[in-house]
């Protein structure tokens, strides 16, 4: 069984994790609404992916009174 020959102090402890931080997320922004979005992903806002839209949202969907 493989057992630590000494204490692996704080330093190199540290030394080995400094490359394990996350890196921070780089948002674009969209075309159609300007708002901040995932790069490659749907506009959360506005549902357009690449100038067309491919969700529609609630807001924009007319229901009728009688039919709901």
């Amino acid at each position: 069984m493989a057992v630590p020959k000494s204490k692996i102090t704080r330093s190199k402890r540290g030394m080995r994790r400094a490359h394990l931080a996350l890196a921070g997320a780089n948002p674009n922004e969209c075309t159609n609404c300007g708002e901040l979005k995932r790069p490659h992903h749907v506009c959360p806002s506005c549902g357009h992916y690449a100038d067309r839209e491919v969700v529609v949202l609630i807001d924009d969907i007319d229901l009728d009174e009688d039919a709901a």
